[in-house]
């Protein structure tokens, strides 16, 4: 089976860090971005309420993954890999003067709370970025749905994802950057 096949459960989310890509095969990709700079070329996949974004810098890949968990995902390659849970931060350098951040965020609401958030996001997500939503679990007149905005700086690559779920009424978000820095001497993997 497909990664991001069926509806996510927000508490077996996961985050894994890869050093290649990823193939397209395990996963059922439902929107693809690319963006290519002059240092890399990125590619952001939303595979349900889970996403890959794989960035290439030369002939070095960097790839992240929030899906839920799953077997058929290859151990070649991976960096770090851990569950998604509050709120944390994680950074790690490569070789070549690579570095990956990460800050992610579980954020559980009130049934007061949620129906406006999801309203406020969905606006803002339909107009910038990549979007897509999930009718097919609609749940109580709320569409699950990911959301992904973006920033292509010189040397960085900025990514904000949203993966919201009504029926849990909980918000998953995460900001990455992937850089190059301009000293890679100084960077230690």
């Amino acid at each position: 089976m497909e990664v991001g096949q069926t509806q996510n459960c927000v508490d077996e989310l996961h985050f894994s860090l890869y050093q290649r890509t990823l193939h397209p095969e395990l996963f059922k990709i439902h929107q693809v971005k690319r963006v290519d700079h002059t240092y890399y070329c990125a590619e952001m996949w939303i595979t349900g309420l889970s996403h890959v974004v794989t960035v290439q810098f030369g002939n070095q890949f960097l790839t992240e993954l929030i899906f839920e968990q799953n077997e058929i995902l290859p151990r070649v390659g991976l960096a770090n890999s851990f569950r998604l849970r509050g709120e944390r931060d994680y950074a790690q350098g490569f070789t070549g003067g690579l570095r990956y951040i990460l800050s992610s965020q579980v954020e559980r609401m009130t049934p007061n709370l949620f129906p406006s958030t999801h309203r406020d996001l969905q606006r803002y997500g339909q107009q910038r970025g990549m979007y897509v939503p999930f009718e097919e679990w609609d749940y109580e007149g709320l569409s699950p749905f990911t959301f992904i905005d973006f920033e292509a700086r010189e040397r960085e690559f900025h990514v904000h994802a949203f993966h919201v779920f009504p029926v849990d009424r909980t918000i998953v978000k995460t900001q990455s950057i992937f850089e190059l820095e301009r000293n890679p001497e100084a960077t230690q993997e």
